[in-house]
């Protein structure tokens, strides 16, 4: 099959990779330079969405924000701009897998429908290591004839792939994992801090932790990461500001009120006033320290 794929960034890169590595033709087009794996792996580079879109049957988008998606598609050599050129009565399905805003999804699909192509919103769950073993988790909105088709490619791509409504929907439920995500940080950063404060070995109560009803995931990953100090990207505190943003957003819009979502996007904000936005949003503990006047450290041995 003839794919394509916009937008080579930490997640982008592995994710066409892995399509590319199925044998099928990529069509690749992002800001800056497209890595060399890509290009040696057989993608060909287009000079922009249309031309990426021309080539292909099926193309994927993974950008970091609603702005960039709007641009993507419909601004100048946009997705759009091909689609209007005519497909040769075969429906192109358009499958942005960037997370943004669930109600810019919903415009953005019925725009891509009246031109005569297809849309998926299926934003991913999982970082860069999910991105690289093909495991994410993938949140899907779309028609069901249309999900089935594009399942095949997602499958290769990630393990827990869900089609849970209509456009929009998949946003939505990022967005959900966003929040719970970012709580579970904050927490684990509290629980932490306050160990080491109080003169315990972070590195051994988080052990203990591990076999209680507090183990989680981010315990087990981003505990690790507080404790090691390793807070290189796998996904960067300015993007999690971002999905924040679009929960604290949505919630307005639904008349709701989200305090600790409000919180976690205040921690994170003290990172980014601190020169931090680009570190792990594990480092979200640093806005705890820098509150508190104490580092999570592990004794020395």
């Amino acid at each position: 099959m003839n794919i394509g794929f916009i937008g080579l960034g930490i997640m982008g890169t592995p994710m066409a990779l892995h399509l590319v590595n199925a044998g099928h033709q990529l069509f690749v087009n992002t800001v800056g330079n497209v890595p060399e794996a890509v290009t040696a792996a057989g993608a060909k580079v287009c000079a922009n969405a249309a031309e990426v879109t021309r080539q292909s049957e099926i193309v994927f988008t993974m950008v970091p924000d609603t702005p960039d998606v709007e641009a993507v598609l419909f601004g100048e050599n946009g997705v759009a701009s091909a689609l209007q050129a005519g497909a040769g009565g075969q429906r192109k399905v358009i499958v942005d897998m960037s997370s943004i805003s669930p109600m810019a999804t919903k415009t953005f699909a019925q725009k891509i429908n009246a031109l005569g192509a297809d849309y998926i919103d299926a934003p991913v769950s999982g970082g860069e290591v999910g991105a690289k073993a093909a495991s994410l988790t993938i949140m899907c909105g779309g028609d069901e004839a249309v999900f089935e088709k594009v399942r095949p490619l997602l499958e290769k791509m990630g393990k827990n792939i869900t089609l849970v409504g209509g456009n929009g929907d998949g946003q939505t439920t990022k967005v959900a994992n966003q929040i719970i995500v970012a709580l579970n940080i904050a927490a684990v950063g509290e629980a932490l801090i306050f160990a080491s404060k109080a003169g315990a070995d972070p590195a051994k109560v988080r052990q203990a932790l591990m076999g209680g009803f507090a183990s989680s995931r981010i315990l087990e990953v981003h505990g690790e990461r507080m404790i090691k100090r390793t807070f290189d990207p796998g996904f960067r505190i300015k993007l999690h500001q971002k999905d924040l943003g679009l929960a604290l957003q949505g919630a307005r819009e639904l008349g709701l009120a989200l305090p600790q979502t409000a919180n976690a996007a205040q921690l994170m904000q003290v990172l980014a006033a601190n020169g931090m936005a680009d570190l792990d949003h594990s480092a979200l503990v640093r806005a705890l320290e820098i509150m508190g006047n104490h580092e999570v450290a592990q004794k020395a041995e």
